[in-house]
């Protein structure tokens, strides 16, 4: 016998949505058929998929371990319609890449850079959340997702985190008339403070290093953005807890300098993918390199 992925697909449309009516409806096919077609599956496979609870739908041991296939068939089929749609794998490959919206600027335009340089290229850049950015992957709609959280792998999400950069976190500010060194943490309770929200890990390390060391600071701002982060430390008199690659450019001409790099505390970079049949060449390349070029320290030769 051959499977039918007719009946599949249907199988694993209700199995993702949990409830025949609403699957029905998206679907456009009655409730009946639908249920006659998953029926047909369970025939062809000798096994119930389904338990009924109520009005919805729970899978059995059997139906867990079909929509795990069904998951990787599915993905598969995405992943050759992305690669062959319109002929763009014979004509210019496009490289579909996602970014947590809250990520440095700076990072993502470094990790890119050596794409730029490429004719035959076609570069499309996303942003949203991390949950987002993942939907979108899973489906291969993104090659790649760049993330500063690490994004734990289980049966249905198998995905892939590479860590490819990872940087001390530095406090920064404008030049001071001082010449004595800023000493830390002694110095820290002089100059307000800009901070990453409480939800980074960044901001987590912080916290426990100063609660260890009994010291206090004065905020005056929070912010969850790393551009904005940016600005308020190059806009005012505060001083700014920040990965340096998200203000290199400020650095670079002195509008801001680095006052100290805070002791075993870092910022880690992902490129979170999923497996796949065919990887692109270009994000091999782009994953191989070294800290340093993905953080722009280096010329970004691939």
């Amino acid at each position: 016998m051959r499977l039918n992925y007719h009946h599949l697909h249907y199988f694993w449309a209700v199995a993702k949505e949990g409830n025949l009516t609403r699957t029905a409806a998206r679907l456009r096919v009655s409730q009946s058929s639908l249920s006659a077609q998953i029926k047909a599956l369970e025939d062809e496979l000798g096994q119930a998929l389904f338990l009924r609870e109520g009005r919805s739908l729970q899978l059995t041991e059997a139906g867990r371990l079909a929509l795990t296939y069904a998951e990787t068939i599915f993905a598969t089929g995405n992943e050759l319609f992305a690669l062959m749609k319109d002929g763009e794998f014979q004509k210019r490959q496009t490289v579909r890449i996602g970014a947590v919206a809250t990520l440095s600027r700076n990072f993502q335009e470094n990790f890119v850079r050596p794409l730029l340089k490429l004719d035959d290229i076609e570069i499309v850049l996303q942003s949203g959340t991390l949950s987002d950015l993942l939907t979108r992957l899973s489906v291969h709609s993104l090659d790649l997702v760049l993330s500063n959280r690490k994004v734990h792998r289980d049966a249905q999400n198998p995905w892939l985190s590479h860590r490819i950069a990872r940087q001390p976190v530095s406090l920064v500010g404008k030049p001071r008339r001082s010449r004595a060194p800023f000493v830390f943490p002694d110095d820290l309770a002089a100059f307000p403070i800009v901070l990453p929200g409480l939800e980074s890990e960044i901001r987590a390390g912080f916290d426990l290093l100063c609660e260890q060391q009994q010291v206090t600071y004065k905020t005056l701002a929070e912010v969850d953005d790393m551009a904005m982060l940016r600005l308020l430390a190059r806009d005012t008199d505060a001083i700014a807890l920040i990965p340096t690659v998200v203000v290199q450019d400020e650095l670079r001409t002195g509008v801001l300098v680095e006052y100290c790099v805070i002791p075993q505390l870092y910022e880690d970079f992902y490129a979170i993918t999923v497996k796949r049949h065919f990887q692109s060449p270009l994000l091999r390349s782009l994953l191989k390199r070294r800290d340093k070029a993905v953080l722009g320290e280096l010329p970004a030769f691939m």
